[in-house]
């Protein structure tokens, strides 16, 4: 646990951003997501371009083909028994075809950023219709 806090970082800013995430996606009517990317010369974790995604087909259409990702997701959902859930869970991308280093990279930091931003859940999904279709993942895990 120790060893990947040294091997990883987050500015201060980006500690920032994900705590104001957290609180602020808790009370959204729309789902809320943002990628995360380590940025393989200083292995800093940090938001891929700030955009905040509401559309599951838009966010998957970002998602790079061959390259892993950290995706923080506030999905707001009702479940079956009526009562409205906001689960917030951290959604790793990891396509089929992801170079072996990116892959181990993600892989060593996933645990990291899982207690960084506070999840309580980690969902794998390896394709875009994983991530279009995450509702009814959600649905069936809460």
């Amino acid at each position: 646990m120790a060893s990947e806090s040294r091997l990883y970082a987050f500015s201060p800013e980006t500690k920032e951003k994900l705590r104001k995430f957290r609180l602020g996606t808790s009370r959204a009517k729309d789902p809320q997501a943002i990628i995360y990317v380590i940025d393989q010369k200083n292995q800093e974790i940090r938001p891929e371009d700030g955009e905040v995604y509401t559309k599951m087909e838009d966010l998957a259409d970002e998602l790079p083909d061959s390259s892993p990702r950290f995706i923080l997701l506030s999905y707001p959902l009702t479940l079956k028994s009526g009562r409205l859930s906001v689960p917030y869970v951290l959604l790793y991308w990891l396509p089929e075809n992801c170079n072996p280093n990116s892959r181990m990279m993600y892989a060593g930091a996933v645990e990291l950023m899982r207690n960084t931003a506070e999840v309580n859940r980690v969902i794998e999904v390896e394709e875009e219709e994983d991530i279009i279709s995450i509702e009814s993942k959600l649905q069936s895990e809460d």
